[in-house]
């Protein structure tokens, strides 16, 4: 087993993580990590991925905008009609992807994802 002290690093660095993303400080007997086993056991770990895969395809749908100009109405509108047309009116009536690549012309890309997060420098 690991020594405390290599415990109490692990809770110390879980409590100052969490301090920056949760709204509300942990009680102090909280052990998130020692029951945050689902995403490894059971099969769940696919769904995790699949949220992430949709949020690819919406950074990049929105990108479609960003590439126009967001503060260019005309263009912006007809990104819009565009999306409508294949995105939401053809949904669940053909392949996902042919889908996405009759909006965006390509496979999609993750790399608006990544911008979006800042993961990457934005590029023009």
């Amino acid at each position: 087993f690991p020594s405390p002290s290599y415990y109490t690093v692990i809770v110390i660095f879980s409590s100052q993580v969490a301090e920056t993303t949760e709204a509300l400080p942990p009680a102090e007997f909280d052990r998130f990590l020692n029951a945050f086993s689902h995403i490894f056991a059971g099969g769940y770990s696919a769904g995790y991925y699949s949220y992430k895969w949709a949020e690819v395809l919406s950074a990049d749908c929105f990108a479609a905008f960003e590439e126009v100009g967001l503060e260019n109405e005309e263009k912006v509108r007809e990104t819009g009609i565009r999306f409508r047309d294949t995105i939401l009116a053809l949904g669940g009536g053909k392949d996902p992807m042919e889908v996405f690549k009759a909006f965006r012309g390509r496979k999609p890309s993750t790399e608006p994802l990544l911008r979006h997060s800042g993961l990457l420098a934005n590029t023009p």
